[in-house]
């Protein structure tokens, strides 16, 4: 894979200087007018050789285009902060907004080749981290993401033979920094894991560009006019993506789900609701100081009907916490910042630390329900977006985040007249809107879109827990319960 970067490509000095300046001067207008369309991202991933050039190319890029559109992020050791939450929580929080570039330094690829060239790792672990990097690029493709990723080659002879130069060089020798003679000494691991990790997500949404480094006028034109042409064929493609046909999902023959077979008479006495809310919001507060907290996060997502009682569930919940220890997190309407990311990046930059608790009411699940139901995004995107979130819990999961998903189920008549309450009641009538007597009338769409994500995203990492709402005692104790079971069956699995 790497042969045909090892042969000697080189431009001459004339050549390379005759080609220069249209070179800068399309990359500028293709850089504005991306700006202009704000249509989609451009994220670049530098990856290869240590003394290949990547440095002084990005450095180059930077003076030929305009530096204020372009943010060059490096990833170094990860901070106590990015230790704190799931790995890829560090990439997501720097993802260039559309319009924009962003050039990726010490990315996840980075970080699974060393780690697996100096085997703090076995072969099981990198392929799993090379699935999650494909899964994610599928993503960010699928959301509208131009995916560069650059490969600096030098073969094993021109590495050492620069090494040598720069060492003889006291003007230069400072160059030479402990990450170049560390890979001197593991070049051949280097290169073997990095062609398997190029082979395996060389893909055509976002493949892999090998560039022979000795040269400097040779890697910067290739890497400047790579850039160019992928950005001038995006930049003319249709703005708005062709449509898919999409096969249904089906209906179960006798069109019953699991919001069917719930049983919504169920309720509590007054009295018993006291006893038992103040036992479990005690015994969640207890968990949630627990030293074995220390190793977890804990993410509650609330969904449900309207008026089913969410708001009431979640201050019962954080009645019993030191508000220190909890967030919670409305989701409404996406902002214009949110619109210029990928959905999942507004939920992905509140994930908490470890030792924290955060809550979001209504959350990612908006893509497979209000978004399908309104027709706010295509059926494929919406159809592909429980896989995604799927991925997305599960990288939560692994990395010691408890996540706890509720639907709260109330029944038409019970909607209708806590609706009419509403009206009726001077300090709640800012909870009904017109919107919420127009979600009402899509009722039947909405439960199928329910049914859909319950059947599809109830996974045995992250399951469901479907409350029956239409008594709201019941409905507030069965969330603390379960918030504090989760909690318990995490402790013990860390004991086992």
């Amino acid at each position: 894979m790497f042969e045909s970067a090892e042969i000697g490509h080189a431009v001459d000095d004339q050549t390379y200087k005759a080609a220069v300046p249209a070179l800068r001067e399309a990359l500028l207008e293709a850089q504005y007018e991306l700006k202009e369309q704000g249509r989609f991202p451009v994220i670049v991933l530098i990856n290869g050789i240590e003394g290949a050039g990547k440095g002084e190319t990005v450095k180059l890029l930077n003076e030929w285009m305009d530096p204020r559109l372009i943010e060059v992020r490096t990833f170094d050791q990860q901070t106590d902060e990015e230790l704190a939450r799931p790995p890829a929580w560090r990439y997501w929080r720097q993802l260039p907004a559309k319009g924009r570039m962003g050039i990726f330094f010490g990315n996840w690829y980075s970080q699974m080749l060393q780690g697996r060239v100096h085997g703090h790792f076995k072969d099981a672990v990198l392929d799993q981290a090379i699935n999650q990097a494909e899964r994610l690029e599928q993503m960010l493709c699928d959301e509208g993401a131009l995916i560069f990723k650059f490969w600096f080659h030098l073969s094993k002879k021109q590495m050492k033979h620069r090494l040598k130069s720069l060492k003889d060089d006291p003007l230069h020798s400072w160059r030479i920094s402990p990450l170049d003679w560390q890979q001197s000494k593991t070049y051949d691991r280097f290169v073997h894991y990095g062609e398997r990790i190029l082979r395996r997500t060389s893909r055509e949404y976002a493949p892999w560009h090998v560039i022979e480094g000795h040269d400097s006028n040779y890697r910067s034109l290739a890497v400047g006019n790579i850039l160019l042409e992928g950005l001038q064929a995006r930049l003319k493609a249709p703005e708005q993506p062709v449509n898919q046909a999409v096969p249904p999902l089906g209906n179960s023959l006798d069109e019953r789900t699991l919001l069917d077979a719930m049983d919504l008479s169920v309720a509590l006495e007054k009295d018993d609701y006291q006893r038992q809310l103040i036992e479990e919001q005690a015994r969640l507060a207890t968990l949630l100081r627990d030293k074995r907290m220390r190793r977890h996060a804990l993410v509650a997502v609330f969904e449900g009907n309207d008026a089913a009682g969410k708001g009431g569930a979640i201050r019962r919940v954080a009645a019993a916490l030191d508000p220190r220890q909890y967030h919670i997190v409305p989701i409404a309407a996406p902002t214009e910042e949110e619109r210029a990311q990928p959905y999942l990046w507004r939920f992905w930059r509140h994930i908490p630390a470890r030792g924290q608790f955060t809550i979001f009411d209504r959350s990612w699940y908006g893509r497979v329900l209000v978004e399908r139901v309104e027709g706010f995004c295509e059926p494929a995107d919406w159809l592909r977006a429980y896989s995604e979130i799927n991925d997305f819990e599960e990288q939560l999961i692994e990395a010691g985040v408890v996540v706890v998903k509720f639907w709260l189920a109330i029944d038409p008549q019970t909607q209708l007249e806590r609706f009419q309450e509403r009206e009726e009641t001077p300090f709640k009538r800012y909870k009904i809107t017109e919107e919420d007597w127009r979600n009402r009338d899509k009722w039947p769409a909405y439960r199928g879109a329910v049914g859909d994500m319950v059947d599809r995203t109830s996974t045995e990492i992250a399951p469901w827990t479907l409350v029956e709402a239409n008594d709201k005692r019941w409905a507030r104790v069965k969330v603390l319960r379960t918030l504090g079971d989760a909690l318990e069956r995490a402790f013990d699995r860390d004991e086992k």
